[in-house]
C-alpha cells in the first residue's frame, strides 16, 4: 500500500480551444512523500501551473486520479463537489502565486487572518494572534499595519507565503514563486522555503522555469509537452537555507 503523501495516477488534462483540444497533461503519474522539497522545472506552456491545479483541485482533470493522503485521511480530490474541495484545500494545502495575490485594500494581518475566518479554524482572536506570530516567522511583525503597496516584493511573497501557512497546512504547493524577483530576494524566498522543510516538516511542491535552482530541491523533475521527466536528488539531501535577517 502506498504511503505517498501526494499520488497522481494517469492525469490526463485537455483544454478544447479554438484551434482544436490542447492535451496540457498526457497520463503524469507522480508521488510526493511527506517532508520532501520536490522541484518540477520547465518552460512556459510546459504544463508546470496545470499541474499544480490537479493537486490542489482548483481545476478539474480529464481523466485519472488524484489522492492525498493528509491530516488522517486519504482524499481522492476530484472526487469531491467544488464546495468540498475548496474547504477541503483550504485546510490541507496552502497555495504561494508568483504574482502575490494579496488584497490591496487590507493589511498584511487582514490578509493572512482572511483564510482563518474563511475556514473559521480560529477564533477571531485566535486568528489574529496567529497571524502576528506567522509575520514574525516571516521578520515581518513591524511592517502588520501596512497595505502590501507600502512593502518590496520581495516583503510581499513573504506575506503571501505566511498566508498560505495561515491554516498550518502539512503542504504547499507554489507556482513560480521566484519568477518576478531579483536574484537576492529569491535567494531570500527560497530559504525560506528550505526553512518551512527542515524545521516545520513541510511538504513542498513547487514549479520554476530557473533550471539553476534544480540543485536545491531535494527532488527535482522535469516537465515537458505535458511530460515528466528524470529524477534527481542531490547527495547530500536539500540545502538547508539561513533565516533571512
Amino acid at each position: 500500500m502506498s504511503t505517498s503523501l501526494i499520488e497522481l495516477r494517469d492525469v490526463v488534462k485537455i483544454y478544447s480551444t479554438a484551434a482544436g483540444e490542447f492535451p496540457a497533461l498526457k497520463g503524469v503519474n507522480l508521488r510526493v512523500n511527506s517532508g520532501e522539497f520536490l522541484g518540477i522545472v520547465g518552460k512556459s506552456g510546459a504544463g508546470k501551473s496545470t499541474l499544480l491545479n490537479m493537486i490542489n483541485g482548483v481545476d478539474q482533470l480529464t481523466q485519472g486520479e488524484v489522492i492525498v493522503r493528509a491530516n488522517g485521511k486519504s482524499i481522492s480530490v476530484h472526487a469531491l463537489r467544488e464546495d468540498e474541495r475548496a474547504l477541503w484545500r483550504g485546510k490541507t494545502m496552502g497555495v504561494v502565486y508568483q504574482s502575490f495575490q494579496l488584497l490591496p485594500m487590507l493589511t498584511l494581518v487582514e490578509n493572512i487572518t482572511l483564510p482563518m475566518d474563511l475556514s473559521d479554524n480560529f477564533h477571531p482572536r485566535q486568528s489574529k494572534d496567529r497571524a502576528m506570530h506567522l509575520l514574525e516567522l516571516m521578520e515581518l511583525e513591524e511592517h502588520a499595519k501596512k497595505l502590501p503597496a507600502f512593502i518590496s516584493g520581495g516583503q510581499q511573497q513573504r506575506v503571501a507565503i505566511a498566508r498560505a501557512l495561515a491554516n498550518d497546512p502539512p503542504i504547499l504547493v507554489a507556482d513560480e514563486p521566484t519568477g518576478s524577483l531579483d536574484s537576492v530576494t529569491a535567494d531570500h524566498i527560497f530559504e525560506v522555503f528550505e526553512h518551512l522543510v527542515a524545521d516545520q516538516g513541510k511538504t513542498i511542491l513547487m514549479v520554476t522555469h530557473d533550471t539553476s535552482l534544480s540543485g536545491r530541491f531535494s527532488r527535482c523533475l522535469t516537465i515537458a509537452d505535458g511530460e515528466l521527466s528524470g529524477k534527481t536528488a542531490p547527495a547530500d539531501g536539500p540545502r538547508r537555507g539561513r533565516r533571512k535577517r
